[in-house]
């Protein structure tokens, strides 16, 4: 790949992690609800998945779930019935006073290992990411050089600015959480969050492969 062709690509890149979606809903809630420091696990669950994708993208298995209506859709009802079982939980959650919820911080609810996995979750339960990266990669690798250094690029880039702006997220939602920490207003946060999960889950059944 060509520094040419590598800066169009993190541009790409730039744009596609920054913009707001729900690994960065979940991110931004996990930060409010437990502090900005165990979002590391969340982003790295995030990228892990992403790494995945972008294996499944390169060995073929991304055309044949771009190409399979079958399979794009067991994946994609799978990963819509998950963020709408998360938005259901963050709008049911009691506890609504803010001192609770620091007291959870330290919680089991708030283990690195399950908040990893649910970030992990996210991320694969996406579909269109897989047919996003079967159909990026192949325009930034050149079929006459070594497949391995180009895809570690590629997929390194992407899982660094992913993590970059993952946690840029979750300090910003953390400056908040005094905020949000009011009487009643964790309350609206939690119910808006999950409004906003279970609408993610809806737009992404109701979404075809083409």
């Amino acid at each position: 790949m060509t520094s040419h062709a590598w800066i169009i690509y993190l541009t790409l890149v730039f744009f596609a992690t920054a913009t707001p979606g729900p690994a960065i809903l979940y991110i931004m809630t996990t930060s409010t609800l437990h502090g900005a420091r165990i979002c590391v696990y969340a982003a790295l669950g995030n990228i892990t998945g992403l790494f995945i994708l972008g294996v499944i993208a390169v060995t073929g298995l991304g055309t044949l779930l771009s190409t399979s209506v079958l399979i794009f859709n067991l994946v994609k009802y799978a990963g819509a019935a998950y963020l709408i079982y998360l938005g259901i939980r963050l709008t049911l959650q009691k506890n609504h006073d803010f001192s609770a919820v620091e007291n959870r911080r330290s919680h089991k609810s708030a283990s690195p290992k399950k908040i990893f996995f649910q970030a992990l979750g996210i991320a694969l339960g996406n579909p269109k990411a897989i047919v996003f990266l079967t159909a990026l990669f192949p325009q930034f690798i050149r079929v006459d050089n070594s497949l391995i250094p180009q895809f570690t690029v590629l997929i390194a880039t992407l899982m660094l600015s992913s993590f970059f702006f993952l946690m840029a997220y979750a300090r910003l939602a953390a400056t908040a959480r005094a905020w949000i920490g009011a009487p009643g207003r964790l309350k609206m946060f939690n119910r808006a969050g999950g409004s906003v999960f279970i609408g993610f889950g809806l737009l992404l059944a109701a979404s075809t492969n083409r």
